[in-house]
């Protein structure tokens, strides 16, 4: 389950979104349109790291955009900062690409091993607590009937995918749609 916040982000997500796309190997030459359509939550299992899979549409091509927000850098995670964001509740975030997140790649791998989906979200606001649906539901395909390792992964990308493989499974993420 997670905690939304009824808040605001400064700048918004989608103009850290903006200025990065155009600097990635497999982004367009220009992002200035782009504009989210949809997206889900991942719930960090220590609580601590914020998970959001968004898809961003520029002139009909869509991209799959994770992110991860942090209150402190990531360890070795320079090469993956997005941004900075000022969250009105929680404060300074720094927003990272997910795929670069050990956290994020970790929940991703359970989410897909399992039939578990996207973060339950919850937000309080004005003494009553409301249910967040995301946009996009998600959920693994339930097959794993034992513990399996969704951790040591080792990355290798190309211009369609970045792939994690560890010695029992192997995870795609798709930056184009």
């Amino acid at each position: 389950m997670a905690i939304f916040h009824v808040a605001t982000n400064t700048p918004p997500k989608i103009e850290l979104i903006r200025d990065w796309l155009p600097r990635q190997p497999w982004g367009p030459d220009d992002a200035a349109e782009a504009r989210i359509v949809g997206g889900f939550h991942l719930d960090d299992p220590e609580g601590e790291v914020g998970m959001q899979v968004f898809v961003v549409d520029l002139r009909g091509e869509n991209y799959q955009v994770p992110l991860t927000y942090r209150a402190a850098p990531l360890p070795g995670g320079d090469d993956a900062l997005i941004g900075e964001m000022e969250h009105s509740v929680l404060g300074a975030r720094l927003v990272y690409d997910g795929v670069s997140d050990e956290r994020f790649v970790t929940v991703l791998a359970g989410v897909a091993l399992t039939g578990y989906g996207q973060a339950l979200g919850f937000a309080q606001h004005d003494e009553r607590w409301y249910v967040v649906p995301d946009e996009i539901i998600v959920r693994g395909h339930g097959a794993v009937s034992q513990r399996m390792a969704v951790d040591g992964f080792g990355v290798s990308s190309n211009n369609d995918a970045t792939v994690f493989t560890n010695d029992q499974i192997e995870l795609s993420v798709f930056r184009r749609l």
